[in-house]
């Protein structure tokens, strides 16, 4: 009896909880860690805050985990893939190829459980989500709609704020994962008589035989028009710029192949059409039932072959979403970006409010810092900027220093080869997060730290906690003049294979650049734009791989060696116990390898030599 006892006691106590919860305490709840949203931003910061024992709570103002995806995409295909099979088991490598799942150390939390398609159902993302929170006990307040948000009035001070019930909160550190989801508005004549994509009709049969204008050319615009052409007279489609193909411009924002079927019938002349023109000059007038696009209020004077002349039946907005910042009770103390990162609000590259200290960001809303870049707007991407940002909470707020391992100066290639060919986090934020290798004790050893937000070199150990040292900085990079609209990707000529012009590649690969010092925060401003990282010491490009797999012995690692080699000043060759041997009966000293791997291990084979002077038994190039 005693365990149904048990078991009744602690449903008690579990309602009991959840009563005083939800009811308003006049003296206010504290929390030292805030999270607004239990989108996947929120949930994945709330994992490391709960693995790391922190005091925190995420507000949600829904019922449900990732609510956002409860309507959006509004045809309810996801576009980012879910590629099960890699031909690996490496966890960490399969990551690069999985675009949904979060961060944990359940191994059942992954997408590939969920579903075999390639493009996930938004409904079963919400299953995952929800499955996130609950098996990983995280901590989540449903039905809370956070409002009237107060930064500290003094350093060290607290943000308050309150829900719809009048409940007040505070904390020390906030973080806002909201994402980006008030429907974008542009101001022009005749806008109450369009549509909007978050509430229009996704069933195909309602545009049957009916002519559609939609106002937008992102992957919200083509679903839309994909989901319909096979039942309308037409479809167009007007938006201020051009097309932009995600294959053509490496970002995964862009219009993806998945969505362009569209591009199709455009191109073979079946009706449907798209075509550039600024939105906000246009105006939408009605006519006898009919809707008419017209772009000045004398209509007399309109072209006689203006391209949509001819009435529609709809028009359908799909312009996209901002951050709504109407939570904070002086929206103005936020300062959001301008021109096209205007719909995001601006941060420091520590993922802090550039305006309000211990204000941070997690998820979508992060973008500003990799605008059509990086990955940083999106799951696959964010998922680590996230963890980034964990990081550094722990160091600034709890004395926790960023992770890192410390190792002999001769598994140096080994661990360089292993994260350029499995790790997750450099291959999706490319140019954003990149691996830190400190040479330390004199070139005797080197510790790494994985994932570091690169733009932040000129303050590495207010980041990290770690003394500053000579060090090599491990960025994945795409070819500065490759990608873009109207470049033509596909050419013959558009890879190179030779090892000597790794510095022309075009697809993603890895480099390495080498300071002695670091950069200071005026060599990080006044890089160019094709810079991203001010001028090195020494610099070491690895030739592409159509495999993306750098693990050649002559093309890969052996122009990899020669680079560390020169770099840190010995010989980091492996060799057999009986070359070691030789060598020792030969040359007054021996490899570093030597020394680690044998001496060092008591064997007692070889007479101690001081590694620093193994820089003169460097191999010869």
């Amino acid at each position: 009896m005693l365990p149904a006892i048990a078991q009744v006691l602690v449903l008690g106590i579990t309602s009991l909880l959840s009563r005083v919860q939800a009811e308003p305490h006049p003296g206010g709840e504290y929390h030292k860690y805030c999270i607004i949203g239990a989108g996947p931003g929120g949930l994945q910061l709330a994992y490391f805050l709960e693995r790391a024992n922190r005091d925190y709570i995420i507000f949600e103002k829904s019922n449900t985990s990732g609510n956002f995806y409860v309507t959006y995409p509004r045809h309810r295909t996801l576009i980012s893939i879910n590629k099960r099979n890699t031909g690996k088991t490496n966890k960490e490598f399969n990551l690069r190829h999985d675009w949904n799942s979060l961060i944990s150390d359940d191994e059942s939390l992954l997408l590939r459980h969920y579903t075999k398609s390639m493009w996930p159902h938004a409904d079963l993302y919400v299953k995952y989500l929800n499955d996130y929170q609950r098996k990983l006990g995280l901590k989540v307040q449903f039905n809370t709609e956070i409002s009237n948000i107060e930064p500290p009035a003094e350093e060290g001070g607290n943000f308050t704020m309150a829900d719809q019930r009048g409940q007040q909160y505070s904390c020390r550190i906030l973080t806002v994962a909201t994402g980006i989801w008030k429907p974008n508005l542009p101001m022009f004549k005749g806008i109450e008589l369009t549509e909007g994509y978050e509430d229009i009709s996704t069933n195909p049969e309602d545009y049957e035989g009916q002519t559609v204008l939609i106002l937008g050319r992102g992957n919200a615009a083509f679903e839309t028009a994909d989901s319909i052409y096979g039942h309308t007279n037409l479809v167009h489609m007007v938006a201020r710029s051009r097309v932009r193909l995600s294959w053509a411009t490496h970002y995964v924002g862009d219009l993806r192949a998945v969505n362009n079927a569209v591009l199709d019938t455009y191109q073979l002349k079946s009706l449907d059409a798209v075509l550039e023109a600024p939105i906000e000059e246009v105006q939408v007038i009605k006519r006898n039932g009919k809707l008419y696009l017209v772009t000045t209020d004398d209509e007399e004077s309109a072209i006689d072959n203006f391209a949509m002349r001819e009435p529609y039946d709809r028009i359908i907005r799909c312009l996209g979403f901002n951050f709504d910042s109407s939570i904070f009770k002086n929206s103005s103390a936020l300062r959001m970006g301008v021109g096209r990162k205007k719909k995001y609000p601006m941060i420091k590259y520590n993922y802090e409010s550039s305006t309000i200290p211990n204000l941070f960001f997690a998820g979508t809303n992060t973008h500003s810092l990799d605008f059509r870049k990086s990955a940083g707007g999106f799951i696959h991407g964010f998922r680590y900027t996230v963890r980034a940002t964990h990081r550094y909470m722990e160091w600034k707020y709890h004395g926790v220093q960023w992770p890192s391992v410390q190792l002999p100066i001769t598994e140096l290639l080994s661990c360089v080869l292993k994260r350029i060919n499995e790790a997750s986090g450099p291959y999706q934020m490319f140019g954003i997060l990149g691996d830190i290798f400190l040479l330390t004790d004199n070139g005797r050893t080197f510790e790494h730290i994985e994932e570091f937000p690169i733009n932040m070199l000129h303050e590495f150990s207010n980041i990290t906690g770690k003394p500053t040292s000579p060090m090599i900085v491990l960025v994945l990079e795409y070819g500065a003049n490759f990608s873009g609209p109207g470049k033509d990707i596909f050419r013959l000529n558009r890879a190179t294979g030779e090892p000597a012009y790794a510095f022309q590649s075009n697809f993603l690969h890895p480099v390495f650049y080498y300071y002695s010092q670091l950069p200071t925060e005026l060599d990080m401003q006044t890089k160019s734009k094709f810079e991203i990282l001010p001028r090195p010491d020494r610099i070491h490009h690895i030739v592409e791989d159509f495999l993306t797999t750098w693990d050649a012995p002559v093309s890969h690692i052996l122009p990899l060696r020669r680079f560390l080699e020169y770099t840190v000043g010995m010989d980091l060759r492996s060799f057999f116990a009986d070359a070691c041997f030789q060598m020792t009966m030969m040359y007054a000293t021996v490899p570093a390898y030597c020394q680690v791997h044998y001496l060092h291990l008591g064997q007692g084979l070889f007479p101690t030599v001081d590694l620093a002077e193994a820089a003169s038994t460097v191999a010869p190039f």
